[in-house]
């Protein structure tokens, strides 16, 4: 039986994770060296590549040493939070990335805060020591800290720290004695992270992915927790709400380098792909016929914004979009909510209006320009986050913001944060450039980044993650101070204040 190793990057947004598994793939050769080389192998949708980011979770496998290693390569974004819980529930340790000169940033803390929730044990990676100015061991200190707070266990504060440059290709335990490649990370990832035990039993496997294809449909993909899942064998599937459902397994693939390979069974500890499930969501568990046990279902953090999704029903109709009815509309938004854990979206009294809710501005940002692609065209209202009542009083959603840009233009910053109900409780220096945090209802961040690009000239890095509910601060927060030009039909145009 071949030994396993189930790990997953983790990283906030840029820190080089999907370049590190580029060139784990090409120290094990996994694709046809003859072929001309592309970077950002996983980053395979238009819109990772255009922005540099993660936004659908993924995976890959590789040999080393006789050992396979399923590796799953994760978003970053708090936004995306429903991959990460999800996928991190497929894993027994994770590879944390950390940039050598940022030190860890508001996504790192809420990545490493679900991985140690699990109990996975993090190999530390100080990535990109290759910049300038960079600090690898004030931020190794940085990282123990961090995760100190976090209240992780002993054994996951004795973390191994690797340090390296996925960029040029080389990890090494010294950051100062650069190496020629990188299986020394390969190595510390057999030594420190466990292998899954094989745990006997009546069959369990829990449904943390899903793909489609448009010859066999839906496909289940998942971790098998406990027994073998074989080929042709019937299983209950089970359900939200204790409900059950008798399923046959017709196909089933395990992974292999970038794709999959057909098998006729799947032992405990090991990930695979399943053809022939119907109607499962992901949570579901794949169990034993005649004694079915179910495994908790995967707990997603809840939307914390809206907007309003309908037909374009404006005199530009039909001009740019192939799907213009709401049949189109409602069919491609229960689509998403299959695949998009963290989605929610509600039909209203008007058979054209959906209200969809999501995780964050960008969220819903990269929902809307993916339908635009694909030829959709609707009409979307202004974004509305969410409140609840906690113990009587009004609460809202509020970030945590981070702000990287140079001295000079850090008043004009300041003072737009502010306007917004922004309260600053971080000014330190690093580097060259100041960095600020602060403390800000999420409606807050609506609309904020294009006007902080243009007062400190483009110059700023903004980052922000969802901290907690917390006490509503009240009106007036975003006051119109520019009026909107609007145009219902050809002719004369209407300037509204």
């Amino acid at each position: 039986m071949q030994s396993i190793r189930n790990i997953a990057i983790i990283a906030h947004v840029d820190h080089g994770k999907t370049t590190l598994v580029d060139r784990i793939i090409q120290e094990r050769k996994v694709i046809d060296q003859r072929k001309e080389a592309v970077e950002l192998i996983l980053d395979s949708n238009d819109l990772e590549r255009e922005r540099g980011i993660t936004i659908i979770s993924k995976n890959v496998s590789v040999n080393y040493k006789g050992v396979k290693i399923n590796i799953i390569d994760t978003p970053g974004h708090a936004d995306f939070g429903g991959e990460v819980e999800r996928v991190l529930k497929m894993a027994d340790g994770v590879l944390l990335l950390v940039d050598a000169f940022e030190g860890p940033m508001p996504q790192t803390r809420f990545v490493l805060g679900k991985a140690i929730n699990l109990g996975l044990k993090p190999i530390v990676v100080v990535n990109k020591v290759d910049k300038e100015n960079c600090r690898p061991d004030e931020v190794q200190q940085d990282i123990f800290e961090l995760m100190f707070n976090l209240d992780a266990s002993e054994e996951q504060l004795d973390f191994e720290t690797v340090f390296g440059s996925s960029k040029y290709g080389w990890m090494s335990k010294d950051w100062r004695k650069p190496a020629t490649d990188i299986t020394f990370l390969l190595d510390t990832i057999l030594s420190q992270i466990p292998e899954p035990p094989y745990v006997e039993g009546t069959a369990q496997m829990q449904v943390a992915s899903l793909d489609y294809s448009s010859y066999v449909g839906r496909i289940a993909i998942g971790r098998v927790f406990r027994g073998d899942i074989i080929t042709g064998n019937d299983y209950t599937l089970c359900k939200r709400h204790g409900e059950v459902k008798k399923v046959r397994v017709k196909e089933l693939y395990v992974f292999e380098g970038l794709g999959r390979v057909k098998t006729e069974s799947v032992r405990c500890g090991d990930l695979c792909a399943i053809i022939g499930l119907e109607d499962f969501e992901i949570g579901d568990t794949l169990a034993d016929l005649l004694l079915p046990e179910a495994l908790q279902r995967i707990e997603i953090d809840e939307p914390t914004m809206s907007m309003v999704f309908t037909i374009n029903n404006s005199p530009l109709f039909g001009k740019e979009g192939r799907f213009v009815t709401s049949r189109h509309l409602r069919t491609r938004l229960l689509r998403e909510t299959e695949k998009n854990l963290a989605l929610r979206v509600e039909e209203t009294k008007s058979e054209d209006t959906f209200v969809v809710y999501g995780r964050g501005i960008l969220h819903l940002s990269i929902l809307i320009e993916t339908m635009r692609r694909e030829g959709y065209e609707f009409q979307v209202g202004k974004p509305k986050v969410l409140y609840k009542e906690i113990n009587g009083i009004k609460s809202e959603p509020y970030e945590t913001l981070t702000i990287d840009l140079p001295a000079e233009f850090s008043g004009r910053a300041i003072e737009l944060v502010t306007q917004r109900k922004g309260e600053m409780i971080v000014i330190e220096p690093k580097g060259d450039l100041l960095h600020i945090e602060f403390d800000i209802p999420s409606r807050g961040l609506i609309g904020l980044r294009n006007n902080m690009l243009t007062a400190t000239s483009g110059e700023a890095v903004m980052h922000h993650r969802f901290r907690a509910y917390d006490k509503y601060k009240g009106n007036g927060l975003l006051v119109r101070q520019n009026g909107s030009l609007i145009s219902i039909e050809q002719g004369m145009a209407t300037l509204c204040y």
